[in-house]
This record gives structure tokens, sequence and C-alpha cells, in this order.
């Protein structure tokens, strides 16, 4: 489930979160490859404060960058970037160390103004946008939707930040489904830890000072990576016990990524984490039990009153009702109704 930091930023519409230094140089380091002689562009990131323009612009000759550009949104919120200190939105544009000290200096940064707030959907960012080759950010994850929405209408390669429930989005599995976008390496156990002025709830032992820790995020790309076509080490044989099917859907449910049988070949309801090791080579994806469209069309049968009756008499509190497609698992006399899950078929070798 999301984080309550990241439902916190959401619900306020404040989730410009600056990302670790760190984090970006564990995922960047497996794409050097697609960034020789590209222009990347960064619009969301107040260039000022924005790691991702630190990164770029201190590795732009060993990446072999074509030109560097950064924008940011100049917001009348005193929350968001940059707590509103400039008169005015800026982008920056570095073309690489002119004196050869191999430092990104400022007589070598062009600041240039913006007639705009600097939002990624005005027309002279969509202007800038359509010189970049590879866009690189962190978007606000309340306009996750808006923003792929726009990579996709304008054929751009990238790499964002997003949280993993974004897997689940109308707008956003269908892509993943027709492999125009997938997952990259991601953050260590699932979690970033980003600057920002919110309350920190992380443990104590996982606590950064400076930082909050927003667990679930994920690094959504279409550019080609080695870890797509690696595939599961599948291990367990299937068991009916183990295994159960649902009740109103021929599939069976898999609790764990690491627990898909070698030996079943029918449909099987894995968690959206598995998306984190999906092969296209290995596995087809048939649809998200999050849609409720596509559960009904596909025969997911109603849960029918008795089934709801049965979650009362458990004490289960779920938002369900008798009308619902919802997958459901009946053992033993009790009901129990999976987290969502990507319903998934071994590709034949």
């Amino acid at each position: 489930m999301a984080n309550k930091n990241l439902n916190k930023a959401k619900e306020a519409k404040k989730d410009e979160f600056y990302t670790q230094l760190e984090d970006i140089n564990n995922e960047l380091r497996h794409y050097r490859e697609h960034f020789r002689g590209k222009t990347v562009l960064c619009n969301c990131d107040d260039p000022r404060v924005s790691n991702f323009f630190t990164y770029f612009a201190y590795n732009f000759e060993f990446l072999g960058l074509k030109k560097l550009i950064t924008t940011c949104y100049k917001s009348q919120n005193i929350d968001l970037f940059s707590q509103n200190k400039s008169e005015q939105a800026v982008y920056l544009v570095y073309e690489g160390d002119k004196n050869g000290d191999h430092i990104p200096n400022a007589e070598e940064i062009g600041v240039k103004p913006l007639n705009g707030d600097g939002d990624f959907r005005s027309k002279e960012c969509i202007e800038l946008l359509k010189e970049a080759d590879i866009i690189v950010t962190n978007p606000p994850f309340s306009l996750f939707r808006e923003y792929v929405a726009q990579l996709m209408e304008y054929d751009k390669k990238f790499l964002i930040i997003g949280h993993q429930n974004a897997i689940k989005y109308k707008e956003i599995f269908p892509l993943i489904k027709e492999n125009k976008l997938w997952l990259g390496y991601g953050f260590k156990g699932g979690a970033g830890h980003f600057i920002s002025h919110y309350e920190d709830k992380a443990t104590a032992g996982d606590h950064r000072e400076g930082m909050i820790r927003v667990s679930g995020v994920t690094w959504f790309t279409n550019l080609e990576i080695k870890k797509r076509h690696e595939d599961i080490i599948l291990y367990k044989h299937y068991t009916p016990e183990e295994y159960p099917t649902y009740e109103n859907y021929d599939a069976i449910d898999v609790s764990k990524t690491e627990y898909i049988p070698l030996d079943y070949d029918g449909l099987m309801g894995v968690p959206i984490t598995f998306m984190d090791k999906y092969n296209p080579e290995q596995f087809e994806i048939i649809g998200n039990t999050c849609d409720t469209d596509w559960i009904r069309s596909v025969g997911f049968k109603p849960m029918g009153q008795a089934t709801i009756d049965n979650l009362r008499k458990q004490g289960n509190k779920a938002h369900v009702t008798a009308n619902m497609n919802s997958p459901y698992i009946l053992k033993n006399g009790l009901v129990s109704l999976p987290y969502a899950r990507i319903i998934i078929r071994k590709i034949p070798k």
C-alpha cells in the first residue's frame, strides 16, 4: 500500500521530492550507452537544487552528452520548488566543459528566463521537450498519468521516478502490457529517501537527516536494459493446496513472485511487484484485476451476497459488495481477498 507520506503529499498536491544523488547514480549507471550524443531534459527539477542537473553536468563528458536542459515549475505556493524564492521560472542549458577544468562553472551554464511558470505542459516547455532525446526526472506523483501521456504523445525516450501503484493505473497499465514502458532497476529495498519538508516517518534505523522515506517508489523507462530480458528462476511445483484457484475465475493465486510454479501453464494472478522481475519473453501479461471493466469483460463472476456475508462474519470490513467482480478465494469455508493482482501466463518455450 502507498506510504502515508505519499498519500499526504498527493492529497495536498505537494509531491515534488528531490532525489538523492546516490539513487540517481545507482540507476543511471545501467544506461550509459543510451546517452552518447543525446540531449537530456530534466523538466520537473529546479536546476538550482536538482541532483539530476548535478549528475548530468558532472558526468557530461563521461556520458558523451550533446546538451543538458533543466527546467522547473515556478509556483505561487511557498512549499513547492525553491520555496518560491526566485523571482521567475528559469531553465538552464549546459553544453559541456569549455575551460578544461572538467567542472561545470557558472560562466559555462546558460541561465535563461521562461515567460511562464515552467509547467511541463506549457507551450515553451513543450518546445524544449521536442528538442530533447531523453527525459530524466522525478515528476509530481499527482500528475504522473498526464506526464507519461505527454511523453508518449511526443514519442520520447525517458527514465522517470514514480510510485509502483502507478502500474495499476488504467492509463499506465496498457503501456506496460504493450511493452511501451517497463520498470528500471529500482531503489534499494523498494524505498527512496528524498529531500523534502514533510515530516519523516522512517524508523530510527532507516532515518536520514533532512530527508523523507517514501516506500514503493521505482523507476519507469522505455530505454532497453539487460534486466528485462532475464528470466525469473522458477523452482516450485504446482499443487492445488498451495495455489488455490479463484472461486469466480479460472486462474490460480500466487502470493509471491518467487513462488510462481515452474510446471503450471494456465492463468496466474501475481502481485504487482511481479513487474519488477517481468520478462516479456518469459511471461505474457493478460490483465489487471484493478481494472473493473477488464475483469467483467473476461468473465470474473460477481462475488454474490453469500460471499459478502461470509466475509462480514469473519470480521472483514473490506469495501466490497455482492455485485463486484473482485477475485476471491474460498478455503476451509473462509473467504480471502487477494490484493491487486496481475494476471499472467507463461510463454511456451
